[in-house]
């Protein structure tokens, strides 16, 4: 059975509000949770971005979801303290959590005063990330030496179960790299040929086969109403790499304040006022082969989204 899930949206919306929200969704008969994770928002439209980590503890000390967040370790996050976190969550909520490790956006990691390493530079940081982190997650005691340096670190809580380590992936080649080392895949609602290449790419290369999509929709009483909504809040999330990950919050809202149409946005997100064509658009993604799907409503308000889905939506997905 495909898992769907809510996406919680820390950069829209503050992280007590978030909680209850994810509670709501449990109730609502979502089977899960995932989170962003970001120190500056995509916008100041949006106007928010509380840290992901303590409210991780508190969604999954609050809730029976399992619960899983991406983020991105090798400069504004060590990769020993990343290591920690992720066990000290998946000691107290064993099978519960997952995280998804990705070379981030220079919005979130700037703040280092390090630089932005390019593309290839950030990935190649991320694998010795990733590499350290299964390792100290396994017992062992670390040393490393190369674009990030670990001396003798140890994680004293060990989880059992390991919590996945998950790739996150915007194009294919990011994926069938990540297929090396991940325990799945995470990526967006994209093109659905693009995402049938990235799919078939990741099981050639030799993928896990835990495959997870957030799927990103604007949804609101009338066609308009939606249109709008998603125009205010997530217009700053269409640009393509590298612009998506090398600009700053205010540089996203200049270079998007004008000239984002509406073709363009509806690319990044499924927008409509009728749940009968959502959730149509929405099972036809996960027949591309993905297992698990978070659903991102990008509007503040998330209370009417989440009682609409959860009565008409999610049981004719299921039934599907």
């Amino acid at each position: 059975m495909t898992v769907y899930g809510f996406h919680a949206s820390h950069e829209q919306i503050s992280p007590r509000q978030l909680l209850a929200d994810v509670r709501l969704a449990e109730q609502a008969g979502f089977e899960a949770a995932m989170c962003s994770d970001h120190l500056e928002p995509w916008s100041q439209r949006q106007g928010h971005a509380g840290m992901a980590w303590p409210w991780l503890g508190a969604a999954l000390a609050t809730t029976s979801l399992s619960i899983g967040t991406v983020t991105a370790p090798g400069q504004r996050y060590h990769p020993a303290i990343v290591a920690q976190a992720i066990a000290t969550l998946g000691q107290m909520f064993p099978g519960r959590f997952w995280t998804a490790l990705g070379t981030g956006q220079f919005a979130n990691e700037h703040v280092t005063g390090q630089g932005w390493p390019r593309k290839e530079i950030r990935q190649q940081r991320l694998e010795e990330c990733v590499g350290i982190i299964a390792r100290l997650l396994d017992g062992e005691t670390v040393s490393h030496d190369g674009l990030v340096t670990v001396e003798e670190a140890t994680i004293w809580e060990t989880p059992s179960p390991r919590p996945a380590l998950i790739a996150p992936a915007i194009s294919v080649e990011t994926a069938e790299r990540g297929a090396r080392w991940a325990d799945g895949l995470a990526t967006i609602n994209q093109d659905p040929a693009h995402l049938k290449e990235m799919l078939a790419r990741w099981t050639d290369a030799g993928g896990a086969p835990r495959r997870i999509l957030q799927v990103h929709l604007s949804w609101a009483p009338t066609q308009a109403e939606a249109l709008a909504l998603a125009h205010d809040q997530w217009r700053s999330n269409v640009l393509p790499s590298p612009a998506s990950t090398d600009l700053r919050v205010a540089t996203y809202d200049a270079v998007t304040e004008r000239g984002v149409g509406d073709e363009q946005l509806r690319e990044a997100v499924l927008v409509s006022a009728d749940l009968g064509e959502l959730t149509e658009r929405i099972h036809e993604l996960a027949d591309l082969g993905f297992d698990e799907l978070y659903l991102h409503h990008v509007g503040q308000e998330q209370r009417p989204f989440l009682e609409a889905f959860g009565e008409s939506v999610l049981p004719r997905l299921r039934s599907a």
